[in-house]
């Protein structure tokens, strides 16, 4: 019995540890702006970009059915992924971090999207496909959005397309 005791407790610590790697986060904040040293991940053989950020959006919810009406109380995060996100020192510099960093920004205006329409959505008794869908669409958006940023700033390499860039997300995350 000691030896099961022993295999489980291991296999649950290797895997906690796992899981913790995998799963360290870091919420968006107004006040934080990200450092290369935020950037943990293993640069990819052969990666071509200077530099990638992984950044997301994570929600969660509890719905009542209250007299035929669903009462929804949600929260939605924008997320910066450390040990996914990685950068090639020889060749980074301040304006592909703020590159970096407008991903992470742009993902936090997307969260605010789906917030604004979770709190303007009238659900039905089947709010979790509701929901599902809402969050389905507003990643094809945050995905389409990020490739249009890469693109017309040609990955930081447009220096002028970079600057208006950093201005026009700067001004929505203000407003």
């Amino acid at each position: 019995m000691g030896k099961i005791a022993f295999i489980g407790f291991l296999l649950f610590f290797v895997f906690f540890g796992q899981a913790q790697e995998i799963e360290e986060s870091i919420p968006w904040s107004p006040d934080l702006k990200l450092t290369w040293a935020d950037f943990k991940g293993k640069i990819p053989p052969a990666a071509v970009p200077a530099a990638t950020t992984a950044s997301g959006i994570s929600y969660r919810y509890s719905a009542n059915l209250i007299h035929h009406e669903v009462d929804l109380d949600f929260e939605v995060t924008a997320f910066f992924y450390p040990n996914e996100s990685w950068y090639k020192p020889e060749v980074c510099d301040d304006l592909i971090l703020s590159h970096e960093q407008l991903h992470f920004d742009i993902a936090e205006l997307f969260a605010r999207k789906m917030r604004r329409e979770l709190e303007r959505t009238s659900f039905s008794d089947n709010v979790k496909a509701e929901i599902r869908r809402i969050y389905k669409d507003i990643l094809q958006e945050l995905q389409d959005y990020q490739e249009r940023y890469d693109w017309e700033t040609n990955f930081s390499r447009n220096r002028e397309k970079q600057l208006e860039w950093n201005e026009r997300v700067g001004k929505a995350l203000r407003n």
